[in-house]
């Protein structure tokens, strides 16, 4: 089994940047694509970013496209999660899965961390 630990999340102003990183023990990070997903007080979880496993390819959900990026350092077996630009309505929790590359609903997958509080005050 996968454990995934994701850390950065924090407090910051409309417009300001974080990095979100998510450690990952348990396999060999370059077998896996993974992804980033995110859950908003009452709603659902969203798909926000994908990375396949070498890191040659990404996607990302609209919301997020231009300000948000995806990276993976699979010799640390860390994948990291750039986020500038941010806006009130990118406050969530934050979390990483590994994913299977082109399937991008969280109701498929069900190894999940603890997530990271992401709060953005406008």
């Amino acid at each position: 089994q996968v454990q995934l630990v994701e850390s950065g999340g924090g407090l910051v102003q409309a417009g300001g940047s974080l990095r979100l990183s998510c450690a990952v023990s348990g396999r060999t990070l370059s077998t896996y694509a993974m992804g980033w997903f995110r859950q908003a007080p009452g709603k659902e979880r969203e798909f926000v970013a994908a990375i396949n496993w070498s890191g040659t390819n990404t996607y990302y959900a609209d919301a997020v496209k231009g300000r948000f990026t995806i990276s993976r350092d699979n010799a640390k077996n860390t994948v990291y999660l750039q986020m500038n630009g941010l806006k009130p309505e990118d406050t969530a929790v934050y979390y990483c899965a590994t994913i299977y590359y082109g399937d991008y609903d969280p109701r498929r997958y069900n190894n999940w961390g603890q997530g990271t509080q992401v709060t953005v005050s406008s």
